[in-house]
């Protein structure tokens, strides 16, 4: 695995825009995550505090996001 880059929301819309495909995790631990209405939709949903258990389901064909509040 490469090392944690960040990235900003302009850049990650500039990518897309020039029709890169990004797989999108999103690492909100489960209260977070039920008490809102903000959700990118595709987006895999994985606890941040469960994400090495579920290392299978991070695409490694794409460049991956993940994401929290």
């Amino acid at each position: 695995m490469t090392d944690s880059l960040r990235i900003t929301k302009e850049d990650v819309k500039r990518r897309m825009d020039s029709g890169e495909e990004i797989a999108f995790i999103d690492v909100r631990n489960p209260g977070p995550w039920e008490r809102t209405a903000r959700k990118i939709k595709g987006a895999i949903r994985i606890a941040l505090s469960e994400l090495d258990q579920h290392l299978e389901s991070v695409p490694k064909n794409r460049p991956v996001v993940t994401y929290c509040t």
